[in-house]
């Protein structure tokens, strides 16, 4: 039986994992964690984990018995401009412990499966910007983005070296309603139905035009429970996988949004984060992660759309300006 240990559990993506997990594993065997003194969404297992700090992770690991871990805790895009040293600090020694456990476990004969997230961020301005292949350029302009990149060479180099089981995906921006933005440059893809919903209108940091690589939730959960099921003889790919959900730029989203409400409005007011988003693919090609674990993206802008309407809840007013 798989005992599951989620870090960076209060964030975006770790809030639906911890659900997810808990209902295929069953809620005692997913522990979920966390540098905050509490869960924020009721994990019925919660640990207080600093991922810089390696004797704690392997405390809890040790207590629980462990046999997956997902680093998820990182500092985003936008954020880590303000905080790079931070962010270098956070992204890529949080990932060196947690690689250095598995490989000193594995030697003792307890391996250790890990999940850790890789971005879009890690491409640059001279990749290929439309179905941005598996395998090219990839000149990063972020501090995140170099963390991602240097990540992805530090998974492969641990699996082929030491035969840790590391699988990793390049998410996409990643839309939920079940979260606020998190300083993420895609972030604009959630805050804009927060001021859709109280009838506001919407200043957006990104051009109209500025197309990225997005992806809704669910998908993003079943792509990572899915690569993390997957028979590891199948797996071509261990520094990151590309997954595609779908792409749209600002104007697309807020077209999609007024056929819902036709009074809502957008304008747009570019600031650094239109910097970075250029340097983003505008699609991905993730034939690679179809070939090998048969990942298939399910949901569309529309259906997207009309979920994101009918279950968000709404912010508190500025909350898209924080993002």
């Amino acid at each position: 039986m798989e005992k599951i240990l989620v870090i960076g559990a209060n964030g975006q993506i770790g809030s639906e994992l911890v659900e997810a997990l808990a209902l295929q594993h069953g809620a005692d065997n997913v522990v979920a964690a966390d540098i905050s003194p509490a869960s924020l969404y009721g994990a019925k297992i919660y640990e207080i984990i600093d991922v810089l700090n390696a004797a704690r992770i392997s405390e809890v690991i040790e207590q629980y018995n462990i046999t997956q871990v997902y680093q998820l805790a990182a500092l985003l895009s936008a954020t880590g401009e303000k905080a790079p040293l931070k962010a270098w600090e956070l992204n890529m020694d949080g990932l060196l412990n947690i690689l250095e456990i598995a490989r000193i476990r594995g030697e003792a004969g307890k391996p250790l499966k890990v999940f850790w997230p890789s971005s879009i961020a890690a491409f640059g301005p001279n990749t290929p910007p439309v179905n941005t292949p598996q395998y090219t350029v990839m000149d990063p302009s972020t501090i995140y983005g170099i963390s991602k990149l240097a990540g992805e060479r530090l998974c492969e180099y641990y699996f082929e070296k030491y035969g840790v089981d590391v699988r990793s995906i390049r998410y996409p921006g990643i839309i939920s309603y079940k979260s606020p933005p998190g300083g993420g440059t895609t972030d604009y893809a959630i805050a804009i139905f927060h001021s859709a919903l109280r009838g506001e209108s919407y200043e957006c940091f990104l051009e109209s035009e500025t197309k990225l690589p997005m992806i809704y939730m669910p998908d993003a959960i079943r792509a990572t429970i899915s690569l993390m099921d997957a028979d590891p003889t199948k797996l071509s790919v261990r520094s990151s996988y590309n997954v595609a959900g779908l792409s749209f730029n600002p104007r697309e989203l807020a077209a999609a949004i007024k056929q819902n409400l036709p009074a809502f409005e957008i304008h747009y007011a570019p600031d650094s984060r239109q910097a970075i988003a250029a340097s983003w693919p505008q699609s991905l090609d993730d034939g690679q992660a179809q070939k090998d674990w048969k990942w298939q993206a399910n949901i569309g802008l529309d259906a997207l759309v009309a979920d994101m309407l009918k279950n968000i809840t709404v912010a508190a007013k500025g909350l898209d300006k924080a993002a």
